[in-house]
């Protein structure tokens, strides 16, 4: 066990297991002690890399994540002292590693319910090796105006209120980390405050003793006075006892054991802490009081009484010129997070994107203001989900089936198109879904598949300024336009798609007008009067029937109807029927297990 002071305004630790409010409690602390570097030199985090941004005072700041213990400890060498934030499960374990570690002097482990052999086998380890463990089941410790560990002290603003931004004379130890705060509060209305403080744990075993830091606070000379706080249960308090008999201890100690209401109960009580139960008379907490104060202490009548009788000691110190007058000095202000400034209304931050189609926020998110729940138990399909998030409002039935049968008609048209090849080339190329999906839907555009949007402008464009077929074609031809969602490939006048014929007829089936639709049909007509192959084709006749579905609906303006069409929607459509297909291709071809495709040389017309 180290015999003096463990901490320093240059100490620096690892922090294992990373959690975000603890280790930005010590950097604050760091900043309002004046440190010129972070407590914190490095984060363990096992499996991961990488860096965390924190603060530092007003600065922003990236501490380096490493993936084991032994890659930490080389990174930061300097670092001596390892804050364990492990479950219970594996903080013995973590523990271990840290202590074999010769740059590793100090372990605090927070976890409580760490296995007592668990405990043992590191109490025996850092004896043997002359290193300090702090806990289990503790908080940690602090050194006023140069180091703390983790939670220790609480907020910045208890901190302040007890005065821990700069040293003072007293070393206190407790087993109790939530006492430990209570007492920093009143050593600091009595006293100059503290020097240096420590919770050792409510464990069974702790991996240091009370007497292990009086002793070393024994030995620390600006430490004039030491107080501690133990409680009923165990037998730690007699070695302090033992101490103070054979005068290894020659400064003032002030002490309390905690329980002695125990007495009051018929039946042994097991109070917070796993230690904290009495096992016979001499582990009472009466005992340990008078034998304390029989030892040299100074030991109240009551806890109420504790608080006088720190002040009583202190006063003495003071008469008799052992302790100097502290310089206090005013802590520079932490800077507020924007989170919690905004929450308590101090200022006006502007948000960064603007949703209106979801919200996450509650129990359940909810499309267009329609619960999950909702649309499941309602029985809504993919076409009901599509028109609340693309169109924010609940279509009527007809509309949500006519959107899913334009996915199932348009999800695939084959291998030899240009996107499910691209998307084949991809796959067999050895990359991933993503990748060879994007490939094939990079291929979208004009003269693949995003002609719906330009099909159902120019129709909904000719039909609202009553212009006739023969003039709409003319005009588009002296424009040098092709007409959008007019002509096919493969198909002819004989021989119609199949898949526009349905959308036809369901369209005729339910919808209330089909005007936009049969003006395409008219357009088709004149068409084909100049060439066989000039059919309307999917595009122009999913985009024509799309208009009247937004006109024949009454759910949209006429300004909706054009914002919509503008911003693409309807090739949206195409985009996600399509992805189904190009998906399916993807699988295809990883299922088959098809090498690197390479062009035929034959299929190439190689020209000067």
């Amino acid at each position: 066990m180290a015999t003096g002071q463990l901490f320093s305004k240059s100490t620096q630790a690892l922090f294992f297991n990373y959690k975000q409010l603890p280790v930005q409690r010590m950097l604050d602390f760091d900043f309002l002690c004046g440190r010129e570097t972070p407590s914190v030199a490095g984060i363990i985090n096992p499996g991961s890399e990488g860096f965390q941004k924190l603060f530092f005072g007003q600065e922003e700041i990236a501490i380096p994540v490493h993936s084991t213990v032994e890659a930490a400890c080389a990174a930061h060498p300097t670092a001596d002292v390892f804050i364990n934030f492990a479950s219970f499960r594996s903080a013995a374990a973590a523990s271990m590693s840290a202590l074999k570690q010769p740059t590793i002097k100090v372990v605090a482990i927070i976890a409580e319910g760490v296995p007592e052999s668990d405990t043992k086998q590191l109490i025996a380890y850092a004896k043997a090796n002359n290193k300090v463990v702090i806990g289990p089941a503790t908080v940690g410790g602090i050194q006023a105006g140069a180091f703390k560990i983790g939670d220790t002290a609480g907020t910045i603003d208890n901190i302040i209120h007890c005065k821990l931004y700069r040293p003072g004379s007293v070393g206190f130890v407790s087993k109790s980390g939530g006492m430990s705060n209570e007492l920093y509060n009143t050593i600091a209305r009595v006293t100059d405050g503290i020097y240096e403080g420590i919770a050792i744990g409510g464990d069974v075993f702790p991996g240091s003793t009370l007497s292990d830091h009086v002793l070393r606070f024994n030995n620390i000379p600006q430490v004039k006075m030491i107080v501690v706080l133990g409680e009923l249960g165990g037998r730690d308090e007699y070695s302090l006892v033992e101490a103070l008999k054979q005068g290894k201890i020659n400064k003032p100690v002030v002490a309390w054991v905690s329980g002695t209401c125990a007495r009051l109960f018929k039946s042994e009580v097991q109070f917070g802490h796993a230690g904290a139960k009495s096992g016979g008379e001499l582990e009472s907490a009466q005992a340990k009081n008078e034998a304390l104060r029989e030892a040299g202490a100074v030991v109240p009548t009551s806890y109420e009484a504790f608080e006088g009788s720190i002040k009583e000691v202190f006063d003495k110190l003071v008469e008799g010129g052992q302790v100097s007058a502290v310089k206090e000095v005013t802590p520079p202000p932490i800077p507020e997070d924007l989170n919690t400034a905004i929450k308590s209304g101090k200022v006006r931050a502007p948000t960064h994107i603007i949703s209106t189609i979801s919200d996450d926020r509650g129990e359940e998110p909810t499309y267009a203001g329609v619960p999950m729940s909702s649309i499941v138990e309602q029985g809504l399909g993919v076409g009901d989900v599509i028109s609340l998030l693309w169109f924010k409002r609940s279509l009527p039935r007809y509309c949500s089936r006519f959107i899913e049968i334009c996915i199932m008609l348009c999800a695939d048209h084959g291998p030899c198109v240009s996107g499910a090849h691209n998307t084949i080339v991809t796959a067999r190329a050895g990359k991933d879904l993503v990748s060879s999906l994007v490939s094939g839907l990079l291929t979208i555009g004009p003269r693949f598949g995003g002609a719906i949007d330009d099909a159902a402008r120019y129709f909904k464009d000719a039909y609202d300024r009553g212009l006739s077929p023969y003039e709409f074609v003319e005009s588009m031809k002296k424009k040098g336009i092709r007409v959008p969602g007019i002509g096919h490939r493969i198909k002819r006048g004989d021989n119609r798609d199949k898949r526009v014929e349905l959308l036809q007829e369901f369209a005729r089936s339910n919808f209330p007008s089909v005007k936009y639709m049969e003006y395409a049909v008219e357009v088709e007509t004149y068409t084909l009067s100049k060439a066989n192959n000039l059919v309307l084709n999917v595009d122009g006749a999913i985009g024509s029937l799309f208009l009247d579905l937004l006109a024949g609906s009454g759910m949209f303006t006429k300004q909706e109807i054009d914002e919509i069409v503008g911003i693409g929607y309807l090739n949206g459509l195409f985009v996600l029927a399509r992805s189904i297909g190009l998906i399916g291709h993807t699988f295809d071809q990883k299922r088959l297990k098809q090498p690197l495709y390479r062009h035929p040389w034959e299929d190439v017309l190689y020209t000067k």
